[in-house]
């Protein structure tokens, strides 16, 4: 893969195994669908995850 001119990266993420994981996320859930934004940024996820996209 170097020689294509990539490089490894480590790249840390939350540990959906944690006790407080399933709690946060919907804490973070809760504020977004709550959010002035909120159909705006639905939105745009679904133009992302368009099958045709």
């Amino acid at each position: 893969m170097r020689e294509q001119g990539l490089r490894p990266i480590q790249m840390w993420v939350p540990d959906t195994r944690h006790s407080d994981f399933a709690e946060e996320a919907r804490r973070q859930s809760a504020a977004v669908a709550a959010s002035k934004h909120a159909a705006e940024d639905q939105a745009f996820i679904d133009s992302l995850s368009a099958e045709d996209a």
